[in-house]
């Protein structure tokens, strides 16, 4: 059977370039949710006006608007007061990016009850939740997710303006069954700030915690040679925002993968999260794997022909992404 893969969402190192991340670090477990403002309006879909997708001549989904008339465009907010201030002919100069090139065209406008309109769905930002997979108490630098967070709608990586996590509270989860991958049902305490959001990378989200330390121990970084095949732990909250340790077995290593997030392949074994969840749900990606007393890595996909299998991103690889 074909396999299919869900996300659950270059060091060059000098002698004069010294990480500066702790080997002891506090591990996560704990449940997250996350808010990510966008650097810029990114475009995610076309309506009709006067008959006509307008907004698709010169857009495309997955165009981020940084500019109209040489005006930041920060908000829907801004880009509905700009477009009013400086309509010429029915159109506004902009600058979009498209994927790594910058563009400078037209946006063409129709007025329908005496209003001006783009013909463009935009979104300023995207919410979430997943897990924290460690804090640096030296640095306070955190990391979570052990993969980007995709918008679903260009499915592309969000490109970080500003942003900030947040506790979370577990309701419930929807289990996974071969086929079909649940998640976690989750409510965001958007009155409990824990940090910003710096960075959004293929191996995690990354920035700084604001609030207090979690008064627990830490543990351990596990260097690649101390990590092995056989019994380990995820540590992940199910319920409410208790964390808990669940058994898992680590089935392979594959150090030609180190920099990615699929260096280490895991099968669930604990009976308790199988009966819970099935295996792997949405949302417990970044819960931090513990082996030998040590933090070794984070949760980071799952199969969806076997969800109580999955992949997971070498410590290492976090710690350094987020120093960078």
């Amino acid at each position: 059977m074909k396999k299919f893969i869900i996300a659950l969402t270059l060091l060059i190192i000098s002698p004069l370039n010294v990480l500066a991340y702790s080997e002891y670090i506090i591990p996560g477990g704990e449940n997250i949710g996350l808010e990510i403002e966008s650097d810029g309006l990114v475009v995610v879909g076309f309506y009709k006006v006067g008959g006509k997708y307008i907004g698709s001549e010169n857009l495309k989904v997955g165009d981020r608007i940084l500019e109209i008339e040489g005006s930041k465009a920060l908000s829907i907010n801004d880009m509905t007061n700009v477009i009013e201030e400086n309509i010429v002919d029915n159109q506004v100069n902009i600058k979009v990016k498209r994927n790594d090139k910058t563009i400078n065209t037209k946006l063409k406008l129709v007025k329908e009850d005496n209003v001006y309109k783009t013909g463009l769905y935009v979104k300023e930002k995207v919410t979430g939740i997943g897990t924290l997979t460690y804090i640096d108490p030296e640095t306070l630098i955190y990391g979570a997710l052990g993969h980007s967070v995709i918008m679903n709608e260009t499915n592309k990586k969000v490109e970080v303006k500003d942003g900030r996590i947040f506790s979370s509270y577990v309701n419930g989860i929807d289990r996974s069954t071969n086929g079909q991958v649940g998640s976690k049902n989750a409510s965001i305490l958007y009155n409990h700030e824990l940090g910003n959001v710096l960075e959004n990378e293929e191996v995690g989200v990354y920035g700084k915690i604001t609030s207090d330390l979690p008064d627990k121990e830490k543990m351990k970084v596990a260097s690649w040679n101390q990590i092995h095949t056989g019994k380990a732990t995820i540590l992940t909250t199910t319920l409410d925002t208790n964390v808990e340790e669940f058994e898992i077995e680590i089935i392979s290593l594959n150090k030609s993968l180190i920099d990615t997030n699929k260096s280490i392949s895991f099968k669930v074994t604990d009976e308790r999260l199988l009966e819970r969840s099935g295996g792997i749900v949405q949302g417990m990606s970044g819960s931090p794997i513990i082996q030998d007393n040590m933090i070794v890595g984070s949760v980071t996909h799952v199969l969806t022909n076997d969800v109580t299998k999955g992949y997971g991103v070498f410590i290492r690889t976090m710690l350094e992404e987020g120093e960078n």
